[in-house]
């Protein structure tokens, strides 16, 4: 913290200078020196805004800047700085009573995101929030990128007040940091109201978003292979899910990138010594982000903790250390590839921040080429699969189309089937299956499952939040309850599913989870339901048997109540009032209430509470010493119950991995029945697996987007395809602008994602062969953060294509080369196609404006197909001559959207330009212009035609053709 003396009439500060120049207007010279008026509350405990009273004696004004001695700052500063001094990267919200506070620069980076009053308080300005409202307040700093930090009082009044310490000031230190994807804690995520939740009015228990991964990168450089290898980690702290993965990269960061956009983390962890393109990479990222509404935060940490040697002494006594049920052993960790334990450890430095680390001891690998068809980063993008391409939203996507899940486990499952098809064909197989069977059953038992499946909670994230032991009593309640609920109507279901379900995958789901959620019961019935609702701990557990700590705890607070209830007697003797019975006002117990007119009869030793017009209340000396001590046991009581319910939440947590399965059953079967759910009410087909053989053959296929966006109203121009791969399996395709080319092409790649994930797919018959990824090179944008041209950029994509790309990949090239002149446009274009067609020999898709690619058909004649889409040309009748002052029309064309044998002549770039409303004018002079040009060509053609041999002129005519 910057120490600069200002000219205050309130003592020294701590200010930055853009606070200076803002109190400049408000210093009051006449004002007395010294400290401000005193804040609400007693100096030794109670409410206490009070030890922030923050006394401030001696501390002399001057504009100045100098430092300030540590006896310059109140008490409440000092605890603040000593805390802030060991998290300097946080904003810290300090408890101070029923409100929590923000200091210095905290306080004003606060009162700006939050849009609250920020004033100076001694040495520091400050703002304050009030504790209710913390887990607003904290997600919204949060969101905007902070990593904030909650800093509670450790230390009760009542408790307090009977120590040697009590006129000191009370404890606090940190109790939570949260960043975008830490926010797991009660006092992040409470359960707004449970009647809300219970009634299907609140989708989740927490307010995260659908993904919430921290990804942490590793970069290895190999010298004589002159090789990058990246190390990934990606851990969900709200859901458990932990994902590694090991990958060799080039200069572009395509692998990366791509793996960065399946994952989608809200948080990414780097060496401070990250290379420059990955920072440019995940640069571009980040702005993307914060276009779309939601930036991703980046966290350097020293690159000394992504040392191999350091990173495994940390991997290695976290393992060792931690035993847990479910957890991987250390021979398992220590085989895994060093760039990935190189990530490991500074993760588990940073989640042990958080209190997260426990997440760790489990995990899957995000396989990208052993188990799923590889989907890279332009793919992703052009295909629109995961986000569309205008507002970087989900509608318009393929997931929009596909995911009709009813639980918010489901939906982030479905996002990974489809940002990751499968390639195993009985996977597929099965999953079709269960698809098939919700599709054409007639049974009663699946209806009555999907039903199950409505209005419930998040439970993957409950459960995890339960296993990190930050729930509060009413989200274990909902959680549990749920579960428990879940495995007694499964239950009564087994026997029908048992005898009315064949699919193999639906049943071993439905017939395994009722009993891996069996022990949530037991934990249930041990809640008293009232108190778990209300968050009162002190009240939760309704049999003490096994909680002999509280059971004690609860026989002292009822001797003390019975001895204060004894005490009446006396009481009523010396008021002489038999009747007479303690009253309890504004929330303070045993007032002995007492007539004004009968006041004299009061011991002088009696202490007066308070009064009113009509009657005094007093407390008798032992009545004060009794409720005393029942305070105390009442707060060491809420100490004991805390401590009994994080050791409840340990032994729930030990069925941690038992509770995920289950739940990860139900979140596959919500998204079957989502599948089945997309097929029936777009009427989509079946898609037959032909394992062994390359090839696409769809009959009537649609874009399932475009068909969804159109509605049921408009008719959608199915179109048929056929590639085989020892066949026809490179399709040419020409046609004029905006005749629905792209459209096509992704149709085509589309459909075999869906039939990959296990889904139906919009067509009326499909037969596929199984991909091993999909690669596409279409549209025009650089790529500023990278450093790249928009036709540098098209090249980087199409030499990954050319990299990567097998026989059994699906290649969708789209207009490649048109970023330079048309000479060398067309060589790049020839050469690239040519080499897939005869060296990779993938199932390809190329659209181009390019005549003279469409030569290719004659040379590999087994191999290509020309192919255009159709269209009507109303073209105006103009002689071979144009008078000087005749007028011209442009074309009009209309599009047919019908994917058709041969070669388009033409690409009637006017009619687009009459569709983008360019002026009359323009067109005219344009029609004329292209007419002339027409006319020229025309002209050569002829005569070189007269002097050069027919196959010299036809290769000519193409090129004079296309310029």
């Amino acid at each position: 913290l910057s120490e600069i003396r200002a000219p205050s009439s309130r003592g020294a500060g701590s200010l930055s200078s853009s606070t200076l120049e803002r109190l400049k207007g408000f210093v009051c010279p006449s004002e007395p020196q010294g400290r401000g008026p005193p804040g609400p509350g007693n100096a030794g405990g109670g409410s206490e805004d009070a030890d922030g009273g923050l006394e401030d004696a001696g501390v002399s004004v001057t504009s100045a800047p100098c430092g300030i001695s540590k006896s310059g700052y109140t008490p409440l500063e000092q605890q603040y700085l000593q805390i802030k001094e060991q998290h300097k990267d946080a904003l810290l919200a300090v408890e101070c009573g029923y409100k929590y506070r923000f200091f210095g620069e905290d306080a004003e980076k606060a009162a700006k995101q939050l849009n609250i009053f920020c004033h100076l308080d001694h040495n520091f300005m400050t703002c304050s929030i009030p504790t209710h409202r913390l887990f607003v307040h904290v997600r919204r700093l949060v969101s905007q990128g902070h990593k904030v930090g909650v800093v509670k009082q450790t230390e009760t009044s009542a408790i307090k007040a009977s120590g040697a310490n009590k006129n000191t000031l009370f404890t606090r230190q940190l109790s939570a940091l949260y960043t975008k994807s830490t926010l797991v804690g009660e006092d992040v995520n409470p359960v707004h109201s449970l009647v809300d939740v219970e009634e299907g009015e609140c989708d989740d228990v927490v307010t995260d978003p659908p993904e919430s991964y921290l990804l942490c990168l590793s970069e290895t450089w190999d010298k004589p292979r002159k090789q990058l290898t990246i190390g990934l980690v990606a851990v969900q702290p709200s859901t458990g899910d932990v994902l590694l993965d090991c990958f060799v990269d080039g200069s572009t960061r395509c692998e990366l990138e791509g793996r960065v956009l399946k994952v989608n983390p809200v948080e990414i962890l780097v060496p401070s010594d990250l290379s420059v393109s990955s920072h440019r990479l995940l640069q571009s990222i980040v702005t993307a982000s914060v276009q779309a509404g939601d930036g991703v935060r980046i966290e350097k940490r020293e690159s000394a903790q992504f040392d191999f040697a350091s990173a495994m002494n940390t991997v290695t006594e976290f393992y060792c250390h931690t035993q847990d049920s479910g957890s991987r052993p250390l021979s398992s960790i220590a085989s895994l590839e060093s760039p990935v334990i190189c990530c490991l450890g500074p993760l588990i430095h940073y989640l042990t921040e958080f209190n997260l680390q426990r997440v760790l001891l489990s995990f899957r690998h995000l396989s990208c080429e052993s188990d799923g068809m590889v989907l890279s980063a332009p793919t992703l993008r052009n295909l629109e699969i995961l986000t569309n391409q205008t507002d970087g939203g989900t509608k318009g996507s393929l997931l929009w189309v596909l995911d009709h899940t009813h639980t918010s486990f489901g939906r982030r499952l479905m996002r990974k089937w489809v940002s990751q098809p499968l390639k195993d064909a009985q996977s597929i197989c099965e999953r079709q299956g269960a698809v098939c069977e919700i599709l054409e059953s007639d049974s009663v038992t699946l209806p009555s499952v999907r039903a199950l499946l409505f209005r419930l909670p998040d439970l993957e994230r409950g459960v995890c939040s339960i296993y990190h032991k930050k729930c509060s009593t009413q989200e274990f309640y909902l959680i549990s309850s749920s579960l428990s609920r879940l495995g007694v109507e499964l239950q009564v279901l087994l026997p029908s599913i048992q005898s009315q379900l064949s699919s193999s995958l639906l049943r071993g789901l439905l017939l395994d989870t009722p009993e891996l959620l069996a022990p949530a019961h037991n934990f249930l019935k041990v809640l008293n339901e009232k108190a778990a609702k209300s968050g009162d701990k002190r009240e939760l557990f309704c049999d003490l048997s096994g909680f002999p700590v509280l059971q004690e705890r609860r026989v002292e607070i009822q001797s003390v109540l019975t001895e204060i209830q004894d005490h009446r007697r006396e009481v009523r003797y010396t008021l002489r009032t038999p009747t007479l019975d303690y009253v309890r006002v504004s929330g303070q117990e045993f007032l002995i209430e007492v007539k004004n007119s009968m006041v004299s009869v009061v011991p002088s030793d009696w202490v007066k509470i308070s009064s009113t017009k009509a009657v005094s209340r007093y407390q008798s000396p032992y009545l004060i010493g009794r409720c005393r001590s029942l305070s105390q046991l009442r707060e060491q009581l809420l100490i004991d119950s805390q401590k009994e319910w994080t050791n409840f939440l340990h032994q729930f947590g030990e069925y941690y991995h038992t509770m995920k399965k289950a739940v990860g059953n139900l979140a596959t079967v919500d998204c079957l029945f989502s599948l089945a759910e997309v097929a029936k009410q777009r009427n989509y087909c079946r898609p037959v697996l032909c394992e062994g053989h390359r090839q696409i053959v769809i009959r009537d296929g649609r874009h399932p987007v475009i068909d969804l966006l159109m509605g049921e109203h408009t008719q959608y121009v199915p179109n048929n395809t056929e590639l085989q791969g020892d066949g026809r399996r490179t399709l040419i395709i020409t046609g004029p602008n905006m005749g629905g080319k792209s459209s096509y092409i992704r149709q085509v790649a589309l459909v075999s994602i869906m039939a990959q994930v296990g889904s139906y797919v919009p067509a009326t018959e499909a037969r596929l062969g199984i991909l091993d990824g999909i690669y596409t090179r279409m549209g025009a944008s650089d790529s500023i953060y990278k450093g790249r041209s928009t036709f540098m950029e098209e090249l980087t994509e199409a030499s990954e294509i050319v990299t990567r790309a097998t026989e059994r990949s699906l290649v969708i090239l789209d207009e490649l080369g048109r970023g330079t002149s048309t000479h060398d446009g067309i060589a790049i274009a020839y050469a690239t196609l040519e080499y897939f067609i005869r060296d990779v020999k993938s199932l390809t898709l190329f659209v181009t404006h390019y005549p003279p690619l469409c030569e290719l058909e004659k040379v590999y004649p087994l191999h290509v197909g020309n192919f255009h889409m159709a269209f009507l040309l109303n073209e105006p009748d103009i002689g071979s001559k144009l008078s000087p002052g005749q007028s011209v029309q442009p074309e009009f064309i209309t599009f047919l959207y019908q994917l058709t044998e041969g070669a388009a002549g033409q690409s009637y770039g006017l009619n687009v330009a009459r569709l983008a409303e360019i002026p009359e004018a323009v067109l005219h002079i344009a029609a004329r212009k292209a007419q002339e040009l027409k006319n020229i060509v025309d002209a050569r053609r002829y005569t070189y035609k007269d002097t050069h041999c027919p196959k010299q002129w036809e290769t000519l005519s193409a090129e004079q053709s296309n310029d």
